[in-house]
């Protein structure tokens, strides 16, 4: 299942990109609650909110489990 917000892309990785993305959210609601628009201040608030959510406080996923390689059975009488 894919992600809203991939927090693994390259783009992402440095700290002050993920500060800067949840600071221009939460700038846009605040500018637009003062503009009178409360529904589209709620919606970066909210957008600001789940981006804080995912870069800072969710656990890091683990690592898919790959099956170890199996050595392909030998003949015993090999010579």
């Amino acid at each position: 299942m894919k992600k809203f917000i991939d927090t693994d892309h390259p783009m992402l990785r440095p700290l002050w990109v993920r500060i800067l993305l949840v600071a221009i959210c939460a700038g846009w609601a605040v500018f637009e609650f003062t503009g009178g628009s409360s529904t589209w201040g709620f919606a970066f608030l909210a957008l600001g909110a789940y981006a804080a959510f995912a870069f800072f406080f969710a656990p890091a996923p683990k690592p898919a489990d790959t099956p170890a390689e199996k050595p392909e059975d030998e003949p015993a009488d090999r010579l």
